[in-house]
């Protein structure tokens, strides 16, 4: 079977909400990481077949297929094609599976994976008709599943109780991504991943954002458990949540052939591509489950993986997917994720996959595992081999 290979991976630092990225339009965040894959790499802009926009909020300055909206705002030929797509936030990891698969059936040889969210500027929600009353789910669904609307809140707090989480295990666990995010920034680990974004400050001031915007420096056991909960009689509140966050991240995904024609150096190999889906009442729990077809169609154990990305959405899914798997707690996001360093929706999936290589390289190890919970109770399982 032909191989699908990455030859680099970059991502944007998350910006707060209405913080130092918020002041950017998303065609042009979206532009920053595809004109840096291009620099960065080496490869003929022409060259490039296809970019696979990842994106949830398709709405406002994020509608009219904001994936060929970046390209046009890009330094890349307007010969270069592109589509947006929407898996939820594991829009842009679908869309490293999609380039994938593109150049493993030896349609495509050069594909850009991507993602954008400006969270700032398209909140979420948007997409839906205030006042209208329009509800996605049909009466069919609701009969379906006993259920008026599926929540990711609501799923969060099942995990939790399903799996016997406190929020003092909780609390323990969102302080740790910050400790392990402040010990990355400060320690220069995102240095191979991370690309300048020109920004403007409020005053006018031009400057440079290069530095993860929602870490807390000054987190406490104390601080966390002074946060108020996200539900009466729930267990989650905001700082073991995700954060809001504006950013933008891409992939290289090329062929055998198009490494030779290009003169390009890869940096990882693709081993594995799942996708499953499950409960969409309790949601977030499906990463458990595709993460057990990944391997045993990938033939390993999760003994055999060096490095696991496993999205931050809240801290029960992360915890549940420990326990589920057996894995290994050290080996487990370890520069922190989204809870510190935030999780800009379509974004998420090449950002993840940016940190997981470069941490791979960095720490010598070879594979690596990403996944990511969805809304609907999907989930994406990506395996690469750092090369």
């Amino acid at each position: 079977m032909a191989h699908a290979y990455i030859v680099d991976a970059v991502r944007t630092a998350g910006g707060r909400r209405n913080g130092r990225l918020s002041g950017v339009h998303p065609a042009d965040l979206g532009a920053t990481v595809l004109n840096a894959i291009v620099d960065r790499t080496g490869i003929d802009p022409a060259a490039i077949e296809d970019v696979i926009m990842g994106c949830v909020g398709q709405a406002g300055e994020q509608s009219t297929q904001v994936g060929r909206n970046c390209v046009l705002a890009s330094r890349l030929p307007d010969s270069v094609p592109a589509v947006t797509i929407d898996r939820q936030c594991g829009s842009s990891q679908q869309a490293i599976q999609f380039a994938a698969q593109a150049v493993m059936s030896g349609t495509q040889d050069v594909v850009i994976a991507a993602g954008v969210e400006s969270m700032s500027r398209v909140p979420m929600g948007t997409t839906l008709i205030p006042g209208s009353g329009a509800s996605p789910y049909s009466a069919a669904v609701r009969e379906r599943y006993g259920v008026e609307g599926f929540s990711q809140f609501t799923g969060a707090e099942m995990i939790a109780k399903k799996h016997g989480f406190t929020r003092e295990m909780l609390d323990a666990y969102g302080l740790e991504s910050h400790r392990r995010a402040i010990a990355a920034t400060t320690g220069g680990m995102f240095a191979n991943e991370i690309v300048p974004v020109n920004i403007t400050l409020p005053d006018g001031t031009p400057d440079v954002h290069t530095k993860d915007e929602g870490i807390r420096y000054d987190a406490t056991a104390q601080s966390m458990a002074g946060v108020r909960l996200l539900m009466e009689g729930g267990v989650l509140t905001a700082a073991t949540s995700s954060q809001v966050t504006d950013g933008a991240s891409a992939v290289l995904v090329v062929s055998e052939k198009a490494l030779k024609e290009h003169n390009l150096t890869p940096i990882a190999r693709i081993v594995n591509l799942t996708i499953t889906g499950g409960d969409p009442v309790i949601m977030l729990e499906e990463p458990l489950f595709a993460t057990d077809k990944a391997l045993k169609r990938a033939g390993m154990s999760i003994g055999e993986i060096d490095l696991y990305e496993v999205n931050e959405a809240f801290a029960p899914v992360p915890l549940a997917w420990l326990g589920h798997t057996g894995a290994d707690p050290a080996r487990l996001n370890v520069h922190g994720g989204a809870i510190a360093l935030g999780h800009p929706l379509g974004a998420s999936g090449t950002k993840l996959m940016a940190t997981l290589i470069h941490a791979l390289r960095t720490r010598g190890g070879k594979y690596g595992l990403q996944t990511m919970c969805e809304g609907g109770g999907l989930a994406n399982v990506t395996i690469v081999e750092a090369l």
